[in-house]
């Protein structure tokens, strides 16, 4: 006879918990808010404006940036790390944090990238990235939010 294992226990054995992973993604986000500052990885670095849509700089090559949207990847990094230390937080970084940036594809999707609307600024591939983490955080925040969610109700295992 087998029983049942509780879902939480295979992402544990591959070590994804809330914790880990909002510790993670506040980690990336940091390290590309830092990227965005760094010539040769940041492309065109002395066409970088602090916002709007003039800004030249390109992270990887591919990622439309200014002073602005490499200052909100630190702080986005910074709030995934605070909040990473206790499973509801670190859950509803992911899920916040995933309905940010799923606003976000739609905003960049509807303005026209060559105005003032797209100060932060914003360009198709930064879009699309936005669109897969907004899925992915919100997955994730739905899955391993699970476990923190049986710990409030009391039916842990």
């Amino acid at each position: 006879m087998t029983t049942a294992s509780h879902p939480a226990e295979h992402h544990h054995m591959m070590g994804l918990t809330l914790h880990n992973t909002a510790m993670g993604i506040g980690v990336v986000f940091l390290l590309v808010g830092v990227l965005g500052f760094i010539p040769g990885i940041t492309t065109n670095y002395s066409a970088m404006t602090f916002a709007g849509h003039e800004s030249g700089a390109m992270l990887l090559g591919v990622f439309q940036v200014s002073v602005l949207h490499n200052i909100v990847h630190l702080l986005f990094g910074a709030a995934g790390i605070a909040m990473a230390r206790t499973g509801q937080m670190a859950r509803w970084f992911l899920l916040g944090g995933g309905i940010v940036y799923l606003l976000l594809w739609i905003y960049g999707l509807v303005i026209d990238m060559n105005t003032g609307a797209n100060f932060v600024p914003f360009n198709t591939a930064d879009n699309w990235l936005h669109f897969v983490l907004g899925v992915a955080m919100i997955g994730l925040g739905l899955w391993l939010g699970r476990d923190a969610m049986d710990k409030m109700r009391g039916s842990a295992p």
